[in-house]
């Protein structure tokens, strides 16, 4: 090869590192701006949060799924629990709405359409869907004890809901799996053993230092508001870290908290004890 052929074929080569560097810097450049313009502040917490799925959007799915469950499972009516959780929930929703007004936004929540109900179900569990939907199994009843119990709970599963954690949720996860598959595609070409290692790499990175950290977040983030509200609805917030150490003297197998969905129950109740005397005065504003 003459000294002129050298120096043509690196260029070639260079030209051509330089077109995949050029592709791929667009294309990531590009899912910035993405996430970046789908970024929008929280009308609840003042926090910017990466969230492009509209409750306009989101709601009829949730309503329809809430629908369908409740269809399939065993609903309590017209007993006195029942009617305390529908109580509790009301009185909740309603703290939520001085909430709201308090922060400047009172139409907020024109969109919502609340319900709360009592399913038969041992788990010790409840939970929420976007707009307002509500479900205690009552599995959960004998940890909540007394009313404060269960207004600290319902404002938890509430505060899930005014904060958008539905839509957040969903956006990082088709964010996660969007991600995956340009890993995926861009990785082709590499030997199968290095691929296999760099898509596993991801998967547990996006998993143990994404998904699940943004999850504990939004744990956190409701049990802070909930508390709120229950404050606003004036119930007694003492009950708070008393009911996770309830939660705490159930036993049975606990994942490291790096590897939850949840914080550790400690840490819930440290931050419960902690946020109390905060909630009662935003209260007493409020009120």
């Amino acid at each position: 090869m003459t000294m002129v052929g050298f120096f043509e074929n690196k260029l070639n080569i260079f030209r051509a590192i330089k077109f995949q560097i050029m592709k791929f810097t667009t294309l990531y450049f590009f899912l910035f701006l993405i996430i970046f313009a789908a970024c929008k502040t929280n009308q609840l917490t003042g926090n910017k949060s990466y969230n492009f799925i509209s409750n306009k959007q989101l709601f009829p799915m949730a309503f329809d799924q809430y629908d369908t469950f409740l269809k399939d499972h065993e609903v309590i009516t017209n007993t006195r629990e029942s009617e305390q959780i529908k109580t509790i929930g009301k009185r909740i929703a309603a703290a939520a709405q001085k909430y709201f007004d308090y922060k400047g936004a009172p139409d907020f929540l024109k969109d919502y359409a609340w319900e709360y109900n009592l399913v038969k179900d041992e788990l010790v569990n409840a939970w929420w869907m976007p707009g307002g939907k509500i479900v205690f199994y009552t599995g959960i009843l004998p940890i909540a004890q007394n009313a404060d119990g269960v207004a600290v709970i319902m404002g938890h599963e509430v505060a899930h809901a005014l904060a958008e954690h539905g839509g957040q949720r969903m956006s990082a996860g088709l964010t996660q799996q969007g991600l995956g598959l340009l890993l995926n595609k861009t990785t082709e070409k590499q030997p199968e053993k290095k691929r296999k290692a760099i898509l596993a790499a991801y998967g547990v990175g996006a998993t143990v230092g994404v998904m699940l950290p943004f999850s504990r977040k939004h744990e956190t983030e409701a049990d802070k508001i909930g508390l709120e509200l229950a404050a606003i609805a004036v119930y007694d917030v003492s009950e708070a870290p008393k009911l996770w150490k309830r939660m705490q003297e159930l036993g049975g197998p606990k994942k490291p908290e790096i590897l939850s969905t949840h914080p550790a129950n400690q840490t819930r109740i440290d931050n419960l004890t902690e946020w109390g005397p905060s909630a009662i005065a935003l209260a007493k504003k409020i009120n």
